[in-house]
């Protein structure tokens, strides 16, 4: 243990971002890791927000991590300090007395908060936004680690995130259940799953259950061609196809689907499924079902991968504050794990490289790109 570390006394962690399998498990790993250093932990209340607006909790905006409170929930979804994907204190949506919202920069008063609480340094656990939260936090000074989180597996820098493996695995298990309604009632079966502009769930699933047609963002899709590969099926006597889309697939000239956009907050994605429903229907004249995973592919028990790679990831940002290692964010590097700087994980978002062995895979077994 170096000096500076010998200091610590107190350690926060945040969840920030959409919820993903494995949050606990890491919650669990970091809090024991820590108390067997002896240090206390807390966890921030809802990403950061219970430090920019502790009025709002009946026990104050930080919870007390003890043994008690982290037994029992490595197999538990979700997060027992609770999350959020609004309230950027980067970009803080502030209402003013027009009615109109502003964004403001409010991480000179996070700063001032961690300093009130005698926080010696942070555990921030999320995806993209909350690494880029990180990195400005540890630009001003913060001692922070980063723990990759997202189903959607679009952070740069590591091998995968946990969450990934959980999401994959239940989107192929609904791929298996709608082979066979889709057979019986010879339907094209349509169906959404998240993963914003990266087409890592779709393309993994995709494959692993065998849909016909995988739409990802990083390949503008011809409708046409998707319905080709439709027509040739029934001309095989194959009458049903399944077709994966992600929720950032666009078609070509075209450009992603957005639900709403608001201050504050990423926009919101949704119904390129329903639009590649209905346009295959007209195209094709078949029958034509959607099916949205949405949130379920955020929910319920993690794989024992994604456990275990949480728990990994949770012990070793404890073991990188011990080494006072500052602005760096925990990463896979198989067989073991390694630290990168913040600045690193944050510069681009890991997309499906078209030449990868995945998609060379699909492309051998006769699975349709829509290009």
């Amino acid at each position: 243990m170096t000096s500076e570390a010998a200091k610590i006394k107190k350690i926060v962690i945040c969840t920030g971002g959409g919820d993903a399998p494995g949050l606990n498990a890491v919650i669990r790993a970091a809090t024991l890791a820590a108390l067997n250093r002896n240090w206390e932990v807390y966890g921030i209340r809802d990403g950061y927000n219970g430090l920019l607006m502790p009025e709002q909790y009946l026990e104050g905006g930080l919870l007390r991590l003890t043994r008690d409170r982290v037994r029992g929930i490595t197999h538990l979804g979700g997060t027992i300090i609770g999350t959020t994907n609004r309230g950027n204190p980067l970009r803080f949506p502030v209402k003013k007395l027009d009615g109109t919202v502003e964004e403001v920069d409010r991480t000179d008063e996070l700063l001032r908060a961690f300093l009130l609480h005698q926080i010696d340094a942070l555990i921030s656990v999320g995806g993209d936004g909350s690494m880029e939260i990180a990195h400005a936090l540890a630009k001003k000074g913060l001692w922070v680690v980063g723990v990759p989180k997202t189903i959607d597996n679009d952070l740069d820098g590591t091998v995968i995130t946990f969450g990934f493996d959980t999401a994959v695995s239940f989107a192929t298990e609904c791929l298996d259940r709608l082979h066979t309604t889709a057979a019986s009632h010879q339907r094209v079966l349509v169906v959404e799953v998240m993963g914003r502009y990266a087409g890592w769930i779709a393309l993994e699933s995709g494959v692993s259950g065998s849909a016909d047609v995988i739409l990802i963002p990083e390949i503008p899709y011809d409708i046409k061609k998707v319905a080709q590969k439709i027509r040739e099926r029934d001309e095989l006597g194959r009458n049903f196809s399944i077709v994966m889309v992600a929720e950032g697939a666009k078609p070509l000239g075209g450009d992603v689907s957005v639900v709403s956009r608001e201050v504050g907050r990423a926009e919101r994605l949704g119904g390129a499924g329903e639009r590649v429903a209905h346009d295959l229907q007209e195209q094709t004249g078949k029958e034509t079902r959607l099916v949205v995973l949405g949130h379920l592919l955020r929910g319920g028990t993690p794989t024992t991968f994604d456990r275990l790679i949480a728990q990994r990831f949770g012990a070793a940002a404890v073991r990188a504050l011990e080494q006072d290692q500052r602005g760096v964010m925990v990463a896979l590097d198989p067989p073991t794990v390694k630290y990168i700087p913040l600045e690193e994980a944050t510069q681009r978002m890991k997309t499906v490289p078209l030449d990868c062995d995945i998609m060379l895979t699909a492309r051998d077994l006769g699975t349709s790109f829509g290009d």
